[in-house]
């Protein structure tokens, strides 16, 4: 199975000042030209202390030029790696547009005041399920859905759900930012963003 990309590419003189600002303008693009689903998912990669590597798909919920923000449960397996080992990879896969953005960071946890203004802002079902699902660990079925619908008897839709402690944010804070874009005959164009100690960037061309 094999597609050829597209011809127009991305040249270093189409690039925005920082990369969360050419970020912004291809996230932009993928929601509304690409009309992609979930333009926001991403792949987290972590590894333990051991540098055992794991990966799974998290959806971007915040960012701005201090870094990307996602949400999960602190006893998590990425929560665990990230607490013994702090650097990060994110992926977002846009294939239809024949683009991807990889960032490498960083990871920090989000205040408690932070974590609360989001906790507020989701779905009630979903704030239920933060306090219901000790994530990663072995659960039978049946026990995770008792433990929903105990919660929701107890938090009937309309009643304000306590933040669980276990439950925060990350936010990733980029040391590179790479934005590659597929070309015909595989020499697709890899533009890198790499931080510079005075808090610039400096953009590197890499091959395909």
């Amino acid at each position: 199975m094999r597609q050829q990309y597209r011809a127009e590419g991305l040249a270093e003189d189409d690039l925005a000042a920082t990369p969360v600002a050419q970020f912004a303008r291809w996230f932009r693009q993928a929601a509304t030209e690409g009309r992609l689903f979930e333009p926001n998912a991403m792949i987290v990669a972590t590894a333990d202390a051991e540098g055992r590597p794991s990966s799974r798909t998290v959806l971007l919920k915040h960012f701005d030029e201090q870094g990307f923000v996602f949400y999960t449960n602190y006893d998590s397996r990425k929560a665990r790696d990230l607490a013994a080992n702090p650097y990060v990879s994110l992926l977002f896969p846009w294939h239809p547009m024949a683009r991807q953005v990889i960032i490498t960071g960083v990871a920090r946890r989000t205040g408690r005041d932070e974590t609360a203004a989001y906790f507020r802002t989701r779905p009630h079902g979903s704030q239920l399920g933060a306090w219901a699902s000790a994530q990663s660990s072995v659960v039978a079925r049946a026990d995770l859905d008792a433990a929903y619908a105990d919660l929701a008897a107890r938090y009937p839709e309309g009643e304000q759900v306590p933040v669980p402690p276990h439950w925060g944010g990350f936010r990733v804070a980029p040391r590179t930012v790479e934005f590659w874009q597929g070309r015909e005959n595989r020499l697709h164009d890899r533009l890198r963003y790499v931080a510079q100690p005075d808090g610039s960037w400096r953009v590197e061309r890499l091959a395909p």
